[in-house]
């Protein structure tokens, strides 16, 4: 028995709208599912990446198909790294500049693998990553 993989991960943000935006319009990820005012889902390779709303999630637990799904949430920006293609990486930096979203800063790791580093519109870090920072293959 064994964890394979992260099947979903987080980041909150009140401006459930602007975080579409970016995330869809930016980095190019597909919505999957909207609540307005609550989440907005999107597809990231074959996992799930999700924004929930705080304000919502921290107070209010949801149910779903008779299940209640416990409250969760935070307050400060939080951190997500999107795997990128390392041939990919120029064509990223001209993407968000078009976009004109400033790289907060860019990373060399010892493995060989590069970062670059963003902030969505909630303030929360994303980092897009090649595979090499933890050892892996493109």
């Amino acid at each position: 028995m064994s964890i394979t993989a992260v099947l979903e991960t987080c980041l909150y943000a009140e401006d459930l709208d602007a975080a579409e935006r970016f995330f869809a319009t930016v980095l190019g990820l597909d919505v999957f599912s909207r609540e307005t005012g609550r989440h907005v889902f999107f597809r990231c390779g074959t996992s799930m990446f999700l924004v929930f709303n705080p304000v919502r999630t921290s107070t209010t637990p949801s149910e779903v198909n008779g299940a209640r799904i416990p409250a969760h949430g935070t307050i400060g920006a939080g951190h997500v790294a999107f795997r990128i293609a390392a041939d990919e990486l120029a064509a990223w930096r001209s993407r968000l500049a078009d976009a004109d979203i400033a790289i907060e800063t860019e990373v060399d790791w010892p493995n060989g693998g590069r970062s670059l580093y963003v902030r969505d519109p909630a303030g929360n870090s994303v980092e897009l990553a090649t595979a090499a920072i933890w050892g892996l293959r493109d």
